[in-house]
């Protein structure tokens, strides 16, 4: 039996699954947490890795290992290819001027999505560098080479020192706002423009290129960003439309040509086989599910529970859920808020179906987006974690406006990466073919009206406290 790994390195934990390169059947698996926040030291990325290895039984025996990772965050790497500084994630909103500032200089939205088919916000990496380069100079000078969360740990699995050796893929590269997927090349002068000089970045590999071996020998695949690894993961096609309820929320289509969004609603990235994939981001997703139950004090069960027990639209109660500001829409300082309180709302279960509603409507904006620009919808897909909750099943049709596919849960992103690490391993020319995933179909009528009040109600938020009184969102 010839053995492939797929790697899941998350915002939250690292996930290691184990398949036979022919059938895909699951050997074996394992799982390490990563630390919390927005700033954190690659090496605890890597010992995490380390730790989620042994837990699925060591990697010496597997002929494939590729990476699934967090897009956008920012790795600096000096001479020596030591890290210079913690790592930046991509939900750290610090550089919102920095990407305000880009977005002017380069003349406004409509040239950035021509240039790289994205305009940069807060999550970019280009962003991260102009921060970077104004408000650590050192840093920024001691910066040789920059790459993403899976270059650096497919990196790090091949041994490598140099910087100027880090490889990256199509999807990963797409969600740096410095490399275009309609060209797919780098734009050198929009690493100028943020950082003031040229650092060496990533070759970019086809989607089934070896980026070299492990120190066990195995081959590497070229890895990809999470939501991409996450689409090839479930068999995603053109036609589908994959919603995933991480940490952050995800509206993705599998689209055979490019697109360039000037409102920068859509990002233009790639996909991880080739074609492109449109994408529409949250930052606040998964953690609205957390944070409702947390206020109400209850766990998650019982917050769908509640949920299910208030009517559709929850008589009128809305929730903003811009717990962390917001990237869609580019509201970095943004709260959420709640609106509709009433002797009748204020119950449990009101509470808890606004938070769910509120969280599938920002989703279902972001599915208009994509459709506005073309994206074909034949088929929703629904994963993530948030995807466990039976409210969020039962209630996202009657928001989304189509009927829901829910597949049986499993580690979609690593499953994705190590579909990838059979293909590389097979030098064919398409991904393997490891049977469909049972799903089941959620279906309800569109309530019309929860999206019409959730509208009326999304601007109207304050912005996070500073040094003053809040303003006005």
């Amino acid at each position: 039996m010839t053995l492939v790994a797929g790697i899941d390195s998350s915002t939250q934990t690292c996930k290691v699954v184990i398949r036979d390169a022919d059938s895909g059947e699951l050997i074996r698996e394992g799982r390490s947490t990563h630390p919390t926040g927005t700033e954190v030291d690659p090496q605890t990325w890597w010992i995490a890795l380390e730790e989620a290895a042994r837990a699925a039984g060591g990697l010496d025996d597997v002929s494939a290992i590729a990476v699934g990772g967090q897009q956008h965050g920012m790795i600096c790497l000096d001479e020596d290819g030591t890290v210079v500084r913690p790592a930046l994630l991509w939900n750290d909103t610090r550089s919102a001027q920095a990407a305000e500032d880009l977005v002017a200089e380069l003349g406004g939205p409509r040239a950035w999505a021509e240039a790289v088919g994205s305009v940069p916000v807060a999550s970019f990496t280009v962003t991260k560098l102009r921060w970077l380069a104004e408000n650590e100079p050192a840093s920024a000078a001691r910066t040789a080479a920059v790459c993403l969360p899976h270059d650096w740990l497919t990196w790090k699995l091949a041994g490598a020192t140099d910087g100027r050796s880090l490889t990256t893929d199509r999807s990963d590269a797409s969600g740096t706002g410095y490399w275009s997927p309609a060209t797919g090349t780098y734009r050198p002068d929009l690493l100028r423009l943020a950082l003031g000089r040229e650092p060496a970045v990533p070759a970019v590999l086809d989607p089934n290129r070896p980026a070299g071996h492990a120190a066990s020998g195995a081959l590497l695949g070229p890895g990809a960003g999470d939501n991409a690894a996450a689409a090839l993961g479930v068999g995603a096609a053109v036609g589908d439309v994959v919603v995933s309820i991480g940490t952050s929320g995800v509206v993705c289509a599998v689209s055979p040509s490019p697109t360039a969004d000037p409102t920068g609603i859509v990002a233009g990235f790639a996909s991880a086989t080739g074609e492109f994939l449109p994408l529409v981001c949250t930052l606040n997703a998964a953690r609205v599910l957390d944070s409702a139950a947390a206020m109400l004090r209850v766990d998650h069960v019982t917050l769908s529970e509640l949920a299910l027990k208030a009517p559709p639209g929850s008589d009128g109660l809305v929730l903003v859920p811009y717990l962390e500001g917001e990237r869609t829409p580019n509201r970095p300082d943004a709260t959420g808020a709640l609106h509709g309180l009433t002797l009748r709302t204020s119950t449990s279960a009101h509470v808890a179906r606004a938070a769910i509603e509120g969280l599938v409507c920002g989703l279902a904006d972001g599915l208009d987006a994509l459709e506005s620009h073309g994206a074909r919808i034949d088929r929703i897909i629904l994963v993530g974690g948030g995807a466990r909750s039976e409210a969020v099943r039962r209630i996202a049709p009657s928001i989304l406006g189509h009927p829901v596919a829910v597949p049986s849960p499993g580690e979609y992103v690593a499953n994705g990466a190590a579909i990838q690490a059979a293909w590389t391993l097979s030098g064919a020319p398409h991904p393997p073919s490891w049977g469909s995933t049972e799903e089941q179909l959620y279906e309800a009528d569109l309530v019309s009206d929860i999206r019409e009040r959730y509208a009326a109600a999304r601007d109207l938020t304050v912005r996070q406290l500073d040094s003053g009184s809040p303003a006005g969102q």
